[in-house]
């Protein structure tokens, strides 16, 4: 039975690169890489400030990235637009008035995220309201995990 499923994915693995699913990662400088591949990458930051990545874990600082689905297909078809400022990407099918409209929802929701965020942080305490409308604040650790969740959520939303 093994042999028999080697010689299919053999056989079929030519069509399968042709139709290969793109995947997107960001570096820890926010550039956003594209790869038909869900094999594990690992980034790290050495002690001069560069930028390093690897499909093996070789620094001890090394961390996998989180791998994006963004669509089936050849990864020649994802056109890449980084000519224009703030320019992101264009989907395959993507017509520009839909490009347009998703690049402007992208930056509401970031921008509305990142004011969250900041709230959250400049805050001098943080509370929730209860079911009686009053303050119930939180403890330290409640709050540092709070913020860490918005954190989070503002980097999913600024991607």
């Amino acid at each position: 039975m093994k042999q028999f499923f080697a010689i299919l994915v053999f056989i079929f693995g030519f069509a399968a690169i042709a139709q290969a699913d793109v995947w997107s990662w960001v570096d820890v400088n926010g550039k956003t890489h594209f790869v038909d591949t869900m094999k594990t990458i690992f980034t790290w930051v050495d002690d001069a400030g560069d930028v390093h990545y690897s499909d093996t874990p070789d620094h001890e600082d090394a961390v996998s990235v989180e791998m994006v689905w963004v669509s089936g297909g050849a990864l020649d078809t994802l056109q890449a637009n980084n000519d224009e400022p703030g320019s992101g990407y264009a989907y395959p099918g993507e017509t520009p008035d839909e490009r347009a409209e998703r690049e402007k929802s992208e930056a509401y929701y970031c921008k509305r995220a990142t004011e969250i965020y900041d709230s959250y942080v400049s805050a001098p305490r943080l509370y929730k309201t209860s079911d009686s409308g009053e303050r119930e604040y939180l403890s330290k650790e409640d709050a540092a995990s709070t913020i860490a969740e918005v954190r989070d959520q503002k980097d999913e939303f600024c991607r």
